[in-house]
């Protein structure tokens, strides 16, 4: 059993950066390739970024390379994924997975554990 659990979302201007948080309680968390997904209304839950489990290895989804960065914390078991020049259209709520493989894959259905979401809302 595993259990992911994000946080840092909220309400923000275009423009505005914000740092999302996903803390995992999973079994050798540094042997996970992590990832955040976005689901806005009314869409399907799309790729973001992804780390490999070696910290080695990043990729991005081409609407936010550049201005997203995704970093892992293995001492605390944390994924960051700090956002800036946000726009409207990164409105969606955030998920954290991980996948117990050695790929990096943007596809939803290969990753093990999900989080609950966190809310990202940028107004214009």
């Amino acid at each position: 059993q595993g259990q992911l659990v994000e946080s840092g979302g909220g309400l923000v201007q275009v423009g505005d950066s914000l740092r999302l948080t996903c803390a995992a309680s999973i079994r050798n968390f540094g042997s996970y390739t992590m990832a955040w997904f976005r689901q806005a209304p009314g869409k399907e839950r799309e790729f973001v970024a992804a780390i490999h489990w070696s910290g080695a290895t990043t990729h991005y989804a081409d609407a936010v390379r550049g201005r997203f960065t995704i970093s892992r914390e293995k001492v605390k078991n944390a994924v960051y994924l700090q956002m800036d020049s946000l726009m409207p259209e990164d409105t969606a709520v955030y998920y954290c997975a991980a996948d117990q493989s050695s790929y990096i894959h943007v596809e939803t259905a290969p990753y093990d554990y999900w989080g609950q979401g966190t809310q990202v809302t940028v107004s214009s």
